[in-house]
């Protein structure tokens, strides 16, 4: 099996860990309601999506 012919130097290494951070999810606030949502996402507040109500939540509860 090949083996390495020198250690990988601590710059080298930290470069290429540079991509494997998460980066947080992104959140947007609903215009409708104001409420945190996901971008591209139904909101769980007032079920709009895209200025649309796609669900009616009123209805769904009783």
């Amino acid at each position: 099996m090949a083996l390495p012919k020198r250690r990988h130097s601590y710059s080298r290494t930290r470069k290429r860990r540079a991509h494997d951070f998460l980066t947080p999810p992104q959140v947007a606030k609903c215009p409708e309601c104001g409420e945190p949502k996901m971008p591209h996402h139904l909101c769980g507040g007032c079920g709009m999506y895209k200025n649309r109500t796609v669900i009616h939540l009123e209805e769904e509860i009783s």
